[in-house]
């Protein structure tokens, strides 16, 4: 049990003194560019499955 406690108390001390948090408006400038990232490539995304669409029904139309 007392090897719990200790490590709970390192824990805290960790992420209360050694830990660096970003500050508002670093965490706001990460979020910009995750959701800015995550749209580019969800648009890259649905390009290629539109082309995968398009030949596919060509081929589809082709065949039968």
């Amino acid at each position: 049990m007392k090897k719990i406690i200790a490590y709970i108390k390192e824990s805290y001390n960790e992420l209360v003194y050694k830990v660096s948090w970003p500050t508002r408006s670093e965490l706001s400038n990460s979020a910009v560019v995750v959701m800015f990232a995550s749209l580019m490539i969800a648009a890259l995304i649905f390009v290629i499955d539109l082309g995968f669409e398009t030949v596919m029904r060509f081929f589809y139309e082709t065949i039968f």
